[in-house]
């Protein structure tokens, strides 16, 4: 199978003086006059503090909210689309909340499985292969039958990343992976992520698109291309990778702890 020419694609995600609403308030904005283009196979990472508007952000570009003002286009699709459309480009991104988001009363391979049965329709031993694949992609076999209020936030996470990647999708949206886990479950987020968007060993060697938001810029600095900061409502792109030491701005300056915080 030919590697998708990703090159000469379409953006993904398009933004024009778009204002964010709160996932909270809808009505209410949380960013404005948002200008921002995501190319297919490109690697993201918008950083900002707490409650600087990366959530309702990421809401938004799952298709969860609508923008209050703008232009928005998703898969060159002006957004809101409705009905069947509006469905067919929601399964193409998958969405990995912060904390991983389970339902509490299932197991851990029966929340993975969940978008399968709602949206493909799958013979009995695929479905149940493509389960066994993506967890032990996740290094969630072991855990595959417990549920998620007895295992800690680390797996939990993971089994997030696991159910929003079981159907296939061409963009990642990760909203806080790396917050609350310790050395060892970084690293293993940041190499399976470096896979992911490489197209390394997973979905037929095809490259996806990552976006990740962030309160800490260190760990991403020589893994993503992109980079993006939010503060005082704005989205304000930083650059590639190799410019950020350049950048004197006080608040890119903190999340990549170059200086300490003021107390």
């Amino acid at each position: 199978m030919e590697k998708p020419d990703i090159k000469s694609s379409a953006p993904v995600v398009e933004m024009t003086a778009v204002t964010v609403g709160l996932r909270e308030d809808p009505d209410q904005p949380a960013l404005d006059d948002v200008n921002w283009c995501v190319n297919p196979g490109e690697y993201w990472v918008i950083g900002g503090l707490h409650a600087s508007g990366k959530s309702d952000l990421l809401s938004m570009t799952a298709g969860l909210t609508r923008p209050l003002r703008g232009s928005f286009r998703l898969f060159g699709r002006e957004m809101p689309v409705e009905g069947d459309q509006f469905l067919a480009g929601l399964l193409r991104i998958g969405m990995v909340f912060d904390g991983g988001q389970l339902f509490h009363h299932l197991t851990i391979q029966e929340n993975i499985a969940l978008p399968l049965r709602y949206h493909r329709e799958m013979a009995g031993g695929d479905f149940a292969k493509t389960v066994k694949t993506i967890l032990e992609m996740t290094g969630l076999s072991s855990q595959a039958a417990q549920y998620p209020g007895r295992l800690g936030r680390a797996w939990q996470k993971r089994a997030g990343l696991a159910r929003a990647l079981v159907l296939r999708p061409e963009v990642l949206l990760l909203d806080n992976p790396l917050g609350g886990l310790d050395w060892r479950h970084v690293q293993w987020w940041l190499d399976v992520l470096d896979q992911l968007s490489a197209g390394r060993g997973f979905f037929d060697g095809r490259p996806m698109t990552l976006v990740v938001a962030a309160e800490d810029l260190r760990p991403w600095k020589s893994r993503a291309a992109h980079f993006a900061i939010l503060q005082k409502r704005r989205f304000c792109a930083l650059g590639h990778h190799p410019e950020l030491g350049r950048l004197t701005d006080p608040l890119v300056r903190e999340l990549l702890a170059e200086t300490p915080a003021a107390k």
